[in-house]
């Protein structure tokens, strides 16, 4: 790694302000900082090449389904390299060749819902906003995370964007997918609770379709749980 003496030389050749915000640690083979050049905010990282193997090895070869660094992968294929055409190139083919078994991960990983359209009065009923909030953000992100996986597609939930131009590239999907997920997140949370359902229940149908292998069964028993409320008897 460079030293902090050459980063903040670095920074002064390319005319760049004082760090608005740095992160990581330079011993540990990475460090990044954001600075602004003519008012526009620059955002560097800097890595070893053993440091970004090593990462690359932890999704690729260990199936690390929850790292951050998917991003970081699926942001190399679409780079453009201004030096190191070589390395780029090398490592571009080696993330294109997106192993079976981290997509089988990925949909094992994401293939749990919890059952908000089975107890909605019950949590209309007790002041639970935020939660339903969540459950609809999980419930968002985990399919894409399985849909990711059945598509070979890197993914992290971390500060996802883009999501139109993500579910583009998805061969495998349901239909509309983009429409119908986007106009789930402009409605009161119980409001879309069958549209949801529905959502997985198409999903779960094209994960038994591609990867008969992975196990829907307790997904399934959630979609057709229902609503048992209490009812006050005289004896």
């Amino acid at each position: 790694m460079p030293t902090k003496e050459e980063l903040q030389l670095a920074r002064l050749q390319n005319r760049g302000s004082e760090p608005i915000c740095t992160f990581d640690e330079l011993s540990d083979g990475h460090f990044g900082e954001f600075y602004f050049i003519d008012g526009v905010e620059f955002q560097i990282g800097n890595m070893t090449i053993a440091f970004w193997e090593q990462q690359m090895a932890k999704i690729l070869q260990e199936l690390d389904v929850t790292s951050p660094l998917q991003k970081a992968l699926s942001g190399m294929l679409d780079c453009i390299p201004l030096s190191g055409e070589v390395w780029i190139s090398h490592w571009q083919r080696r993330i294109a060749d997106y192993p079976d078994a981290l997509a089988r991960a990925m949909v094992e990983k994401y293939l749990a819902f919890f059952p908000i359209w089975a107890l909605q009065e019950r949590l209309a009923a007790r002041d639970t906003t935020l939660f339903q909030h969540q459950i609809r953000l999980e419930i968002g992100q985990n399919l894409l995370g399985v849909l990711a996986g059945l598509n070979h597609l890197y993914y992290s939930t971390f500060q996802f964007k883009r999501m139109k131009q993500f579910i583009a590239q998805m061969h495998i999907a349901p239909q509309n997918l983009y429409t119908r997920l986007e106009s789930l997140y402009h409605q009161e949370p119980l409001s879309m609770t069958s549209q949801l359902k529905e959502l997985i229940a198409e999903t779960v149908e094209l994960v038994e379709l591609h990867m008969p292998e992975i196990d829907t069964s307790k997904v399934k028993q959630s979609l057709d749980r229902q609503m048992h409320m209490w009812k006050l008897t005289t004896g």
